[in-house]
């Protein structure tokens, strides 16, 4: 029996790094609930997983990368990291190519990983 009575919660971020803000904002707000020691997983869904791919390149679009920002998730004891198999399968990503560690889950995986959390925020 888990004896931590702090509410866990999982983010699922949806979309690619760099159109739009969503992406950043994602891992602002896990970066933020980790300093206040809340626990947190994150899933990489749909094109979250292009999030995963080393040398994005972001500076000739005029932005900062956000790799920097995933590889710090450890830092702050965010180590449940997940992707979506379909989705990485979808975009022709090999799970060794990413450039964080991530378990990759089929969706019957993906189902049990929401049911053990409390709060689902999607982004």
């Amino acid at each position: 029996m888990d004896t931590d009575s702090r509410k866990r919660t999982l983010l699922v971020t949806r979309h690619s790094p760099y159109r739009g803000n969503t992406a950043k904002s994602a891992l602002d707000t896990v970066l933020a609930m980790a300093v206040f020691e809340q626990p947190i997983s994150m899933l990489f869904q749909g094109e979250g997983v292009l999030q995963l791919l080393p040398d994005q390149a972001a500076e000739v679009l005029g932005r900062s990368s956000l790799l920097r920002q995933l590889e710090s998730l450890a830092l702050y004891g965010i180590d449940k990291l997940f992707v979506d198999a379909h989705s990485m399968r979808r975009f022709g990503i090999d799970l060794a190519l990413c450039s964080i560690a991530v378990s990759s889950l089929e969706e019957s995986q993906i189902r049990d990983l929401i049911l053990q959390h409390d709060t689902v925020l999607g982004f």
